[in-house]
């Protein structure tokens, strides 16, 4: 009896200590081009946990590893919407392919928690259309902050009726309650500057104002975790100070980036910051302003650098790091490395294969519709200019084999090179090693003769910078590509970036532009 007891206890514990959710459900209407994915609302790098397909009858099912419980965007075709997820979970998810994900509904273990956020959401709209707070910035500062002390009291008592109604997890709760805070925050700090703004820049806010400031600012060390919205107010409120250090700090530098700025600003002008709250902080700043694929390589190592000496909390490091090699690819010179790939008749492929000629890797899926549209006319022409020279692989990661048999014969007939396929499809061999999402597809690389890396990923095939990268490979010299032609839609990089603001660089010889 005892065996069997503590085989139970083990198993539960194991239950408890999970962190996968299982997800399934049907969207009617919906359609086999689009893609579900779910990303961490939380976190400092916004790349998909996972990429969920729709079958032709609208259902959809898939696992993935989530860091922890708390908010996660759902994303489909274009739009967002956050759900309340926790490790061990079953999720079971029905919507309507025209109003999906703005309405769905959850059943399942996930429930309650977002029955229970829906409430306190609608309740929110609704309410939102009672408040005038327009007006209410026009007001003196003692009866602005009544009228905010009110804003907070009504939304708190619906909270916790719903608490009763649906029995949400005490996280949850929290969460919303230190949401709720940030907005209130974010309004004070509007009130504040709106009054400046108004001819008087030497307005100063009462005691009383700072004290309800720092009562909403209780929880901050849990807020800058897990708001993203705290963090902005966080950004915003000493933007104005970092502007003027970055100016007087930049002047004759014309490679300096924000990320330096800022991250000497947080060492001589935040020492009472915490370091938690600077991790997250710099964490955005630079995922905002210098971590992009147009970053030039002496910027990724700057990048790099700060990321290793100082990021302390390991999380935010590996994340970063995630994302700036999801981003900006390998380092030019290093060896590509080798994966797992198998043809259409099932034989092994190994990139290898391909030493002494170097060769363009195109990642593809036939759920892009922009591939068909816009990469493979033009993929026509390069490898008809080029294919004397070097070698062609596509990487099909479609989620079946058939699909890639299908999808490969399909586009890719009567063009030179050689159809692979990841098996897994973004969750393959392949496509984690060289960092492949469905956000990057298609994406192309060129690796030099003897397999190493010699270019970063490119996403459009008319870039003039991947032009030049294929002329040196091959010692051919291209026709000159109007660099003003956008051959592919531009890329979202960051899909579940919240609506935040960091602090601009207004320096010389140009402001370091945000995505």
């Amino acid at each position: 009896m005892k065996k069997y007891l503590l085989l139970f206890i083990i198993a539960v514990f194991a239950m408890s200590c999970s962190k996968k959710v299982e997800v399934k459900g049907k969207i009617t209407g919906g359609s086999p081009l689009e893609r579900i994915e779910f990303i961490e609302a939380s976190g400092v790098a916004t790349l998909p946990l996972i990429n969920i397909g729709i079958k032709k009858d609208g259902t959809f099912s898939g696992s993935f590893e989530a860091p922890k419980s708390g908010m996660y965007v759902m994303s489909y075709g274009g739009k967002q919407n956050l759900i309340y997820l926790k490790g061990g979970q079953k999720l079971e998810i029905t919507g309507n392919g025209i109003s999906f994900p703005s309405e769905f509904v959850v059943t399942g273990d996930a429930k309650n928690n977002n029955d229970f956020f829906k409430a306190t959401q609608k309740y929110l709209s609704t309410y939102a259309q009672t408040l005038n707070m327009n007006e209410l910035m026009t007001k003196d500062e003692k009866t602005f902050l009544k009228g905010i002390e009110k804003v907070q009291a009504d939304i708190t008592k619906n909270i916790e009726e719903n608490v009763k109604k649906f029995s949400p997890d005490n996280g949850l709760v929290e969460w919303k309650k230190n949401d709720l805070a940030s907005t209130l925050l974010t309004i004070l700090n509007q009130y504040e500057m709106s009054k400046k703004q108004m001819g008087n820049p030497s307005f100063k806010v009462t005691k009383a104002f700072t004290d309800y400031e720092n009562k909403l600012q209780e929880n901050k060390e849990v807020m800058v975790k897990e708001n993203p919205f705290y963090r902005q107010y966080l950004l915003t409120k000493m933007s104005p100070d970092f502007q003027k250090y970055a100016q007087a700090n930049s002047a004759g530098k014309a490679d300096v980036t924000t990320s330096e700025l800022f991250t000497e600003y947080l060492k001589k002008n935040q020492k009472d910051l915490s370091q938690t709250a600077k991790d997250y902080l710099l964490a955005f700043v630079m995922a905002q302003s210098d971590i992009h694929p147009g970053s030039p390589e002496k910027t990724i190592e700057k990048i790099k650098k700060i990321i290793d000496t100082d990021i302390k909390d390991a999380t935010i490091k590996e994340d970063l790091k995630k994302i700036q090699f999801a981003i900006n690819g390998f380092k030019i010179g290093e060896q590509a490395p080798e994966a797992a790939m198998i043809k259409a008749d099932g034989k092994s492929y190994n990139l290898s294969s391909n030493k002494r000629k170097p060769y363009m890797m195109m990642f593809y899926a036939s759920w892009n519709p922009y591939i068909g549209e816009a990469s493979i006319p033009v993929l026509k022409e390069v490898v008809n200019f080029y294919k004397s020279k070097m070698n062609f692989v596509y990487i099909n990661v479609d989620d079946t084999k058939d699909q890639f048999v299908k999808t490969s014969n399909s586009l890719l007939k009567g063009i030179a090179g050689t159809n692979v396929y990841g098996e897994g499809g973004l969750n393959s061999d392949i496509a984690k090693k060289y960092g492949v999402y469905g956000f990057k597809l298609p994406c192309f690389i060129v690796v030099d003769k003897d397999g190493k890396i010699a270019s970063k990923p490119f996403f459009n095939l008319g870039d003039p910078e991947l032009v030049t990268v294929l002329d040196k490979q091959t010692g051919l010299s291209a026709p000159k590509v109007n660099p003003n032609v956008q051959l592919q839609p531009g890329l979202n990089m960051d899909p579940a970036a919240a609506p935040q603001q960091a602090p601009q660089q207004q320096a010389n010889p140009q402001p370091a532009q945000t995505k």
